[in-house]
């Protein structure tokens, strides 16, 4: 087994590697009017996405699918073949693509736990790569991303695709130019409702998957399944996922950092919340559901002048416990997106391509709406070679996608520690914080009481306020938040420590 030590993040500062590269050489020569090959690897779910971007396009061809899974990789095959003519090869090791130098780019929505080791393999192989948020499971796999984008000379785009979209683009520069005055503090929300993914247990899995391939860098858990589905509930077991905080997160983080003007890890977080509530949905007070990450989640990070808080909720969000919250966007369905509190107003992100800006008074201001291809960006940085074209390139998405490390890893630390509304209250009146912590706080009970959590029996967790070094990467006050930077690997799945790549 392999772990990264902190003495090889002490040597290693991503910030050194973020500096983007001149580009110069493509996978292989290619003449103007030839089509760019690509493979994209992971099917379903957002791989859907990547095989609409690219194919059918006059200046792209997916030569390869890949999926552990071979019932669904042929049946994706077909489609392909039906509307553009062509069939791709299927294959299920990824490492096959990788091993042709015909192949110029990847596009890859593999579960998370292999996103990283997907990325560095690809660019180690002369592949330009497209990658899913989160770009890692965990820290030192974006720092690792980072590193091998710059030593080799290769395109890294991440899918947080706002990035690409004029309503973003033009609102950030609205903050920017002090549209709504000062903006030190913004709250990101992810209220989407999570029902269980069933009961704890010992499931099969299917015939047609290849267990191994799929583990990768994970753990080989014999092979058995403890979920009843074996595709999309990944996202809510920590071996393979990192819970809403790290799914849907990443978008909301990262429009956040960008509108705050944030380009480096925060100095300190804390992270407090549970798996709370699936009991009384199920009227069993003795369910245990097969997730194990947090689905609901309040975490608050210090950047020292600024400060975001970002808020995972799983459970019911109809109700009427988070009243501020529904004026801003309303009292029914999911309420994705972030505040941004300025001195002059507000400015509101709701939507991927929808953003309105408010007086103090609550009077619209303005409104930003429109959506771009970030695919097409991907595309348009491959052929020129012009890495800082990129809207979202590898730094960028290791710098959103570590927010949901830092936080859950407070959250996994704390765990055990069960507090009582009141002791909540207590530690996070000391909390350094742009927020007001406690009215926060107080939000997130309500709706667990609302929820039906009875949080004397089910008390939520409070994890500690861990100080982290953000040009290092690594935790001054915790070597058990240390440990958690970076995870064990079996062979032949190792991600390499940034300075390995």
């Amino acid at each position: 087994m392999t772990r990264n030590t902190r003495r090889q993040f002490l040597k290693q500062s991503v910030f050194a590697a973020a500096a983007s590269p001149m580009i110069t050489t493509l996978a292989r020569p290619q003449s103007p009017n030839e089509k760019l090959l690509c493979a994209v690897i992971g099917c379903k779910g957002r791989g859907g996405s990547h095989i609409s971007a690219f194919a059918g396009r006059k200046d792209t061809e997916i030569a390869y699918l890949v999926d552990i899974d071979e019932k669904v990789g042929k049946q994706v095959c077909d489609g392909v073949e039906k509307r553009t003519g062509k069939r791709p090869k299927f294959v299920k090791d990824m490492r096959v693509v990788f091993d042709d130098k015909n192949i110029d780019f990847i596009a890859t929505a593999t579960p998370n736990h292999w996103h990283a080791l997907c990325g560095v393999w690809a660019m180690q192989a002369g592949k330009d790569a497209y990658i899913e948020k989160p770009i890692s499971y965990d820290i030192a796999e974006g720092a690792a991303l980072v590193a091998a984008a710059k030593k080799y000379k290769r395109i890294c785009q991440t899918g947080t695709q706002c990035r690409s979209n004029p309503a973003l683009i033009n609102a950030m520069k609205f903050i920017e130019e002090g549209g709504i005055g000062e903006v030190n503090f913004a709250r990101g929300l992810c209220y989407k409702r999570r029902k269980s993914i069933g009961a704890l247990g010992d499931y099969k899995i299917p015939a047609e998957c290849d267990f191994n391939l799929w583990s990768g860098p994970a753990p080989y858990t014999e092979p058995k399944l403890t979920r009843p589905q074996f595709h999309y509930d990944w996202h809510w077991q920590r071996l393979y996922g990192n819970g809403d905080s790290g799914n849907q997160g990443p978008h909301q983080t990262d429009i956040a950092r960008w509108g705050l003007g944030i380009n480096r890890h925060p100095n300190s977080v804390i992270a407090y919340g549970g798996r709370l509530g699936y009991q009384a949905e199920r009227k069993d007070p003795g369910y245990i559901d097969a997730g194990d990450t947090a689905n609901t989640e309040i975490a608050i990070y210090d950047y020292g002048d600024k400060c975001m808080v970002f808020e995972t909720r799983g459970l019911e969000v109809d109700n009427a416990a988070d009243a501020e919250i529904n004026k801003v966007f309303g009292g029914k369905g999911n309420k994705i997106g972030v505040i941004f509190y300025g001195t002059k107003g507000t400015l509101v992100q709701r939507e991927y391509t929808e953003c309105t800006a408010y007086d103090l008074d609550g009077k619209k201001i303005k409104d930003f709406k429109g959506g771009g291809d970030h695919f097409v960006n991907f595309l348009d940085a491959v052929k020129s070679r012009k890495a800082e074209t990129l809207n979202s390139d590898a730094f960028q998405g290791h710098l959103s996608a570590a927010l949901a490390h830092l936080a859950n890893i407070s959250y996994y630390i704390g765990e055990n520690n069960k507090v009582s509304p009141a002791e909540a209250k207590a530690i996070l009146e000391k909390v350094k914080s742009r927020d007001d912590n406690v009215a926060t706080l107080e939000r997130t009970i309500a709706h667990f009481k609302d929820s039906g959590v009875d949080l004397d029996k089910y008390p939520m967790s409070m994890g500690p306020l861990l100080k982290f070094d953000p040009v290092k990467e690594v935790f001054t006050n915790s070597p058990e938040a240390n440990e958690m930077v970076s995870r064990d690997y079996r062979k032949p799945f190792v991600c390499p420590a940034p300075d390995k790549v």
